[in-house]
């Protein structure tokens, strides 16, 4: 289907579209006449009655929070303008509200940090006999005041209370204590105890609290802190959970294991119960001594004196040793608090399955959630949103999907941090249909999507090549206002790349121009690739060369495209100069990088370098998948059950996601095509379609069959054509009808319509390959440039005037017994030249031996081709050496060396 761009789909892909976000800044003129405006209105309001005004409160209280009339008063001071008065606010309120009722308003304004309402409420109140402030009021405005460290103002005040004949007791003393003891000046915080113990003021507890937390904030010593502690129990003032953790904080900070251990110890003596912020110290305080085992210990310690520690102080070492990826560790404390009784809890389950999940044993996953759910332990949100990270990270998309249904059904309400860890996975696998399903969800509950949301939306249509669907939800993302990332547009440009569209993705850049988003090392990535699909190579150097200049630093996946863009071209000396640089750079060339290598030395008949570097693929210590790989090419793994550990490998490379996988399959059918091995490509091919890669590549109706290729390269294109021939042919045989039209997509988006389109090099390939090996009646039609066509007669007629294909040849679906047009073989090269002995001795050791007691071995010249005369000896069908339908072993010359060859007859 041809794209619309229309402005009204798509404004992103319309440079010059009218359309101006409600974000874009305004022009300096319009700030300029706006200025003008509100001065003609502020002078006018200036001229109005004189009256009190009042604005509207920037922030309103709670309705409810409070009584109606400490609303009214707190909502009154709010909008009140900097030189308003006071007075006149409290004159409604005269003898109507309490001190109580004042100290209310103080609290709020202090949880708003507004010191300046504060103090001249306060300076109001000081003046008047109604509600004169009394030592509580005192003690709020000097806390107000030293939690902005305005030390001064709050000296001056307590000062204050002398003179207006307000007694200072203990809680205006730990108030001002308070105030100097948060802002680090301790010295002062004792000098002021020292000074209320000689106005025989006694020191409460939360005074002494205050004293050692500023010591121990300030830097005093431990010995210092150990003589406040025995001090407060020396004057009868029993220690409490503050005490305790100030203590434990300190010996956090310090790295005090042992004093931390004597302090917890004194603690359960005492018959202080630990909380979480307990545990968190000790936790810490050990874990930088790396001896969180003592946490355990002091844990089993209080188990066997009988009490039980609660839930959250195993969890706290659990989410340690989690930290540190113990898992054994871990394990070893989840079954310690099994075995003392305590039972645990979505928390708890939580951390370990994010431990597991992190490490990549999913399988432990899978059991730990499945002993959660039997131990009728309920999930939270928290817990799913960590199996789905997991799993989503892992690679198990349609588990992913599983798992929301299953939260659903259990009544557990997702929230954003599930939604986008949900949409993210089914666009990094390509789950469309459910990414779709999962936004109506959202839009269902009212909630907006987020611009994460949506980045994995556009994703998973990306992947199917699904591009007005993805345009459809760029737009409406912008009109529901979640602003588009940077993240976002890569991911149109990524989409966009794999097909080979380079001009939408030259108005996606421009878009991200003109709304300020920077250009990252991912989105020139994305240009150069749609570049190279396009067959524009000089613009894809130039992009290469735009990055380096912009100080955009390239990553492994930038080289790994430019080193496409030289293979794509064809280019040999560039392409072995590419590849020479990744390795100096200490980068492992990726499988890709190696496959590409391949592809460009058989297409320029480099042989003996191929063999090079297959050899250096098959001796690869440092990566499976490079010896996996190379093995599979020199046929090691043909038979069925050594298939099975490439189909192990194909498994494992799913899990990172539709994107990765497009690559590597391009590459890796690039390499087989030019090597001439087509069954094995056409295998490969069939792996790939069974992972939901290429989800477009076919699609029949009554009326049209079609094979999409344009995202494909020149090597799988032809291979996926060739596929879908035989497919055809199989049909015909069977007697089912044709369809009136069948198409081969090269090209989509806006160069449809352009007649250059045949110089995309995967159009030009596919042409070629229809056009000489097939029939000429295959032609680009005039209504769209970016299909190759052919009418039901024509194709009738094609299919009728080849054989059909022997049993073992069509396993893949390549025809390997017959020819689309006459003499023309399918050809599948056992790797060049005599350079090749170990290849050639190997298949010719295969070939004699499978071919024994056959004397009806016939030897025959097939005839001049280019030049290069080709002479063999042409096998039985019977054997079944090579790729299990190698027919024979031939040579081709052109009068220097003997190329050995495996051919299909």
């Amino acid at each position: 289907m041809t794209l619309s761009y229309h402005h009204s789909l798509s404004p992103i892909l319309n440079p010059s579209s009218t359309h101006t976000p409600h974000f874009l800044p305004f022009p300096a003129t319009l700030h300029h006449h706006q200025s003008r405006f509100c001065r003609r209105l502020s002078i006018v309001s200036k001229a109005k009655t004189k009256e009190l005004i009042l604005g509207n409160p920037s922030v309103t209280v709670e309705k409810g929070k409070y009584s109606y009339d400490v609303e009214t008063l707190i909502n009154k001071l709010s909008s009140l303008p900097p030189r308003g008065s006071i007075a006149r606010c409290l004159d409604t309120f005269k003898n109507k509200l309490s001190l109580s009722d004042f100290s209310y308003v103080f609290r709020e304004f202090a949880h708003r940090s507004d010191w300046q309402r504060s103090l001249r409420l306060f300076k109001y109140m000081q003046r008047q006999v109604w509600c004169k402030p009394n030592e509580h009021i005192y003690s709020l405005i000097i806390g107000i005041l030293g939690r902005e460290g305005l030390l001064d103002k709050s000296a001056e005040i307590f000062d204050e209370m002398v003179t207006h004949s307000i007694p200072r007791t203990v809680l205006s003393y730990t108030a001002i204590i308070n105030a100097y003891g948060r802002n680090g000046q301790y010295e002062t915080a004792l000098e002021l105890l020292d000074k209320m113990k000689k106005e025989r003021i006694i020191p409460n507890i939360l005074t002494y609290n205050t004293v050692i937390n500023s010591c121990s904030r300030g830097g005093y010593s431990w010995e210092g802190l150990l003589s406040l502690f025995a001090e407060m129990r020396h004057e009868g003032i029993q220690p409490d959970l503050v005490t305790y953790n100030t203590l434990l904080s300190a010996c956090e900070s310090r790295g005090l294991g042992d004093e931390a251990e004597m302090v917890f110890k004194t603690m359960n003596e005492s018959g202080v119960l630990p909380d979480i912020t307990t545990y968190s110290y000790l936790v810490e305080t050990f874990g930088k001594l790396r001896q969180l085992e003592k946490v355990s210990e002091l844990l089993k310690e209080m188990e066997a004196a009988g009490n039980l520690p609660e839930i959250m102080s195993y969890n706290v070492l659990l989410e340690a040793y989690a930290d540190s990826g113990k898992i054994k560790e871990a394990m070893g404390v989840f079954r310690q608090m099994q075995a003392a009784g305590c039972l645990p809890n979505a928390g708890t389950y939580s951390i370990l399955l994010n431990l597991f999940g992190k490490n990549g044993r999913y399988d432990d996953v899978k059991e730990l959630f499945l002993e959660m759910k039997v131990s009728k332990t309920e999930p939270d949100a928290d817990t799913y949103n960590i199996l789905i990270e997991v799993f989503g990270e892992g690679g198990y998309f349609k588990e992913v999907v599983t798992l929301f249904h299953d939260m659903v059904e259990e009544n557990v309400e997702p929230n954003m941090e599930t939604y986008e860890g949900l949409i993210f996975a089914c666009g990094k696998g390509g789950l469309h249909v459910d990414a779709k399903r999962i936004l109506l969800h959202m839009n269902e509950r009212g909630l907006v999507p987020s611009s994460k949301a949506y980045t994995g939306v556009i994703e998973s249509y990306g992947q199917a090549a699904l591009y007005e669907e993805a345009l459809v939800a760029f737009n409406t993302m912008n009109e529901v206002g979640s602003r588009p990332t940077v993240e976002t547009f890569n991911s149109m440009i990524h989409m966009f790349a794999k097909g080979g569209l380079y001009k939408e993705n030259e108005a996606i850049l421009y878009r991200m121009g003109e709304l300020g988003v920077p250009w990252n090392s991912d989105s020139f990535n994305g240009l150069i690739e749609g570049y190279r699909q396009g067959g524009k190579f000089e613009e894809a150097i130039k992009a290469y060369v735009d990055m380096e200049k912009s100080r955009c630093s390239p990553d492994d996946y930038t080289l790994e495209a430019v080193l496409s863009v030289y293979c794509f071209a064809g280019l040999l000396d560039e392409s072995e100069e590419q590849f020479r640089e990744i390795k100096e750079l200490g980068i492992q060339p990726s499988v890709m990088c190696y496959c590409m290598m391949l592809a460009v030395y058989a297409k320029t008949d480099r042989w003996d370098k191929a063999n090079e570097l297959l050899k250096e693929m098959l001796t690869n210590r440092v990566s499976n998948i490079h010896q996996v790989i190379g093995q599979m090419i020199t046929g090691d793994f043909d038979d069925a059950s050594n298939w099975q550990m490439v189909e192990y490998l194909f498994d494992k490379l799913k899990s990172e996601g539709c994107s990765l996988g497009m690559r590597f399959y391009c590459t890796l059918l690039e390499a087989l095509w030019w090597l001439g091995q087509r069954e094995r490509a056409a295998r490969v091919l069939n792996e790939a379609t069974k992972r939901g890669i290429f989800p477009e590549l076919y699609h029949k109706n009554k009326l049209v069959w079609s094979v999409d290729v344009h995202r494909m390269w020149p090597g799988g294109a032809c291979t996926a054509i060739l596929v879908w021939l035989n497919n055809m042919q199989e049909m015909l045989v069977t007697s089912e009808d044709l369809p009136q039209l069948v198409t081969v997509v090269v090209v989509r988006g806006q160069m449809e319509k352009s007649s250059i389109t045949r110089d995309f090099p995967v159009a030009k390939a596919t042409y070629s390959l229809l056009k000489d090996s097939v029939s000429s009646s295959f032609c680009f039609p005039g209504w769209n440039k970016g299909r190759i066509i052919c009418q039901k007669s024509q194709l009738k007629r094609i299919l009728s005037s080849t054989e059909p294909s022997s049993e073992d040849s069509d396993k893949y679906g390549i025809n390997a017994k017959c020819s689309m047009k006459g003499s023309i073989k399918f050809a599948v090269p056992l790797l060049g030249p005599p350079n090749f002995p170990w290849a050639v001795e190997n298949h010719f050791d295969r070939v004699t031996e499978e071919t024994k007691g056959y004397p009806e071995m016939l030897c025959s010249v097939a005839g001049n081709l280019n030049d290069i005369i080709t002479f063999g000896l042409s096998l039985p069908h019977k054997s079944s050496c090579v790729h299990e339908t190698a027919i024979g072993l031939w040579f081709q010359t052109d009068g220097r060396v003997l190329v050995p060859r495996l051919i299909w007859v």
